[in-house]
């Protein structure tokens, strides 16, 4: 057996690919860019984040996001305000345009999502409860926080995606 194929960042990394490689020929397909995706999926729900929180949550450095959300802001997908007693910080909210481009892709990912599970015969909710307390062990040393300068899942300021291992699958 090599190495890689018992150690966990590989492993992780790999499956990661694999599992947003489909979703991503999906996006292609349909005009939207992985990082406007990962963007809109992330504020579906209404909550705003600040640029940091958004960044953290969508796998990309501050720059690079801040250019990303300009460009969605002026095609009406997010708007930025103020943060309530704090003028000093700006969140950044999904539009009623916005809302209405992501429901389709939000569909499409959870059936993606289903074949993935089918596919590989995962239990869905063991699984995703060991990757998310995986994720909150790690985050809460504070050694995970912002994505490497090279790392294959930011999104450039053009909207190209590397064809590496992808982070949100959603």
């Amino acid at each position: 057996m090599r190495f890689v194929d018992d150690y966990l960042p590989y492993l992780l990394a790999r499956a990661s690919h694999l599992v947003s490689h489909g979703f991503h020929a999906e996006l292609r397909r349909r005009g939207v860019p992985v990082g406007v995706w990962r963007v809109l999926a992330t504020l579906a729900d209404g909550e705003a984040m600040t640029i940091g929180e958004l960044a953290e949550r969508v796998l990309m450095k501050q720059p690079t996001l801040t250019k990303l959300v300009d460009r969605m802001e002026v095609e009406g997908l997010v708007a930025r305000r103020e943060v309530p007693g704090d003028r000093r910080k700006v969140e950044v909210a999904i539009t009623a345009d916005g809302r209405r481009r992501v429901v389709p892709l939000l569909a499409a990912a959870k059936r993606h999502e289903r074949e993935i599970l089918v596919a590989g015969a995962a239990p869905e909710q063991p699984l995703k409860r060991v990757l998310a307390g995986l994720i909150a062990a790690l985050a809460a040393d504070g050694s995970a926080g912002e994505v490497e300068k090279d790392h294959p899942e930011g999104d450039d300021a053009g909207g190209n995606q590397a064809d590496a291992a992808e982070g949100l699958a959603q």
